[in-house]
Parts: C-alpha cells; sequence; structure tokens
C-alpha cells in the first residue's frame, strides 16, 4: 500500500525517509529516523515496533542487514512485512514478506534502499532508482528524496490512488533553533495530490525552518537597518526585529545586538515587496 526511499546524503551528514500511500497520515506510521544512526521505512502491514527496534540495534552497533535480520527473525508477521532501512555509514537493506500484495519488491545500495508494494509495477522502483542515480549532484537530501518520490508517482505508485505523503531528514544540529536533529519533518495527511503538495510544504520549511547559508546573508550597515526598520514600521511594527518576530523569519536573520548583523536576501525581497507603496 505504500512507496518508500530510505537514504543517507552523500556528505554521511544526513538521514531521511520519503513516503507516499493510499493510505491516511502515512507519515505517522511509516518513517523513523535519528541522526548519526541510521533511517527507517515500516510498511504493509507495518510493524511500527520495527522503528524504535532498529534504530535501538543500530545505536548499539549494529549494520542495517544485522538489523533487518533481527527484526524479521522475531516477527511471526514477518511474511506480510516491508522494510527498508539505512545505517550510520550508509549501509542499506530492504525486505518485501512473501505475503505483500501485488507488486510489491525493493531494492537497495550504498545508502539507499527503496521498497513498495500494492505498486502499478515493479517500474514504479525502476523509476526510483533512476531517479536516485540520476540525482547524484543534488546536496540536499531532502529535495533529492522528493525528487525520487516524485518519480515513482510518475511510474503509477499505489496502483490503488492517492491519499498521502512524508518527508523526515534528520542531521545533527539542524533543528530548530539547532535544538534537534530535525532538518525536515513533514506530511501531508489527507490530499488528492499529496506529493505536490510536500513539494509546497518543503519549500516553505526552507524558508522558515532553514538556516540561511553564507550565501544568502546579506550584511546589514546603517544605512539598509534604518531602511529595515522603516519599512517594518510602514507595515505597522516598531522595528525590523518586530516584524521578524511577527512573520517568523528569525532563523533568517541575526539577533538583535549581534556584532556584524546581516539578514537574508529572500527576507529583504519579502519586506520590500510587503513595504512596497505603503506609506509612513
Amino acid at each position: 500500500m505504500t512507496f518508500s526511499i530510505v537514504a543517507r546524503s552523500a556528505d554521511g551528514r544526513s538521514w531521511g525517509v520519503a513516503v507516499a500511500s493510499k493510505f491516511l497520515a502515512v507519515g505517522s506510521v511509516v518513517p523513523a529516523a535519528v541522526a548519526g544512526v541510521g533511517a527507517i521505512a515500516t510498511q504493509s502491514e507495518a510493524n511500527v515496533a520495527y522503528k524504535g527496534l532498529a534504530l535501538s540495534h543500530m545505536d548499539e552497533g549494529a549494520n542495517a542487514s544485522v538489523a533487518l535480520q533481527r527484526l524479521v527473525e522475531e516477527d511471526p508477521g514477518r511474511d506480510d512485512r516491508q522494510v527498508g532501512i539505512v545505517d550510520v555509514d550508509g549501509g542499506s537493506a530492504t525486505y518485501t514478506g512473501v505475503s505483500c500484495s501485488d507488486w510489491a519488491g525493493g531494492f537497495n545500495d550504498q545508502d539507499v534502499a527503496i521498497q513498495g508494494n500494492i505498486l502499478a509495477g515493479p517500474e514504479v522502483v525502476e523509476e526510483m532508482r533512476a531517479a536516485w542515480d540520476a540525482s547524484a549532484d543534488e546536496p540536499d537530501l531532502a529535495r533529492r528524496l522528493l525528487r525520487v518520490l516524485t518519480a515513482g508517482d510518475a511510474a503509477g505508485g499505489d496502483k490503488r490512488g492517492r491519499q498521502s505523503a512524508a518527508l523526515l531528514v534528520v542531521r545533527d544540529g539542524a533543528g530548530y533553533g539547532g535544538g534537534d536533529d530535525v532538518a525536515v519533518d513533514l506530511r501531508v495527511d489527507d490530499h488528492h495530490d499529496p506529493i505536490t503538495e510536500l513539494a509546497r510544504l518543503l519549500a516553505l520549511n526552507e524558508l522558515y525552518l532553514t538556516a540561511s547559508t553564507d550565501e544568502e546573508k546579506v550584511p546589514v550597515d546603517a544605512t539598509l537597518q534604518d531602511e529595515l526598520d522603516d519599512r517594518a514600521r510602514r507595515l505597522g511594527y516598531h522595528d525590523f526585529h518586530d516584524w521578524v518576530g511577527s512573520e517568523n523569519y528569525e532563523m533568517r536573520v541575526s539577533r538583535a545586538g549581534e556584532e556584524d548583523p546581516w539578514t537574508d536576501r529572500r527576507v529583504l525581497a519579502i519586506l520590500r515587496e510587503q513595504s512596497e507603496g505603503t506609506p509612513l
């Protein structure tokens, strides 16, 4: 009832899962990942206990293959399960139980495991594999996973139709304010075109919840600071940082009073657009 990709980034710093299904809120069931440990997708009569067990096994030193072996050998319902795992070193494993509904199968290689069941055919996994190989130059794991998921959907995906999709990516220190490892955790629970909606949400995630790169930072001198504060006041705010807090752009500007202040080029463009033509 699901197709998914579990993967590690080329730089070995991120792990993630992308999944889609004709199933309500697939993101609440299938994916799990911990930075520096690995990632897993459990599906087809999903055994959600697999998530914690697999991550625990890998945290204790088991590779993906060993972790998978332990999961299925201890599970009397193994014949109905499907699992993909990638470990800390990019080792991977995929498993499709003999009772999974056709078409069902998977593929795994260094850094990636792709699998699906109740699919339109083997071409779904084949096209996902091709998209993974073709996107090797994409440094952002979330974007790469989404590209692969989109390819699977275009090849027919879940033969019953579309309903939900999810994207989970972890990296040390990548969470909001650097407080945890969650770089991306997006879910489309019930939608007629969930992967397209997931792409829209990923773009918003990058704007609101991803720190600016050095290339995106614009130094703020006295002249620009005056402009920022002036434009924010036109919109009814006390100053620029008051506007930033209201609009939730705090991941993309320097803190008030910080030495060598900066703002993000996209945030600057948004402020200019919003305040254009607004009287002081």
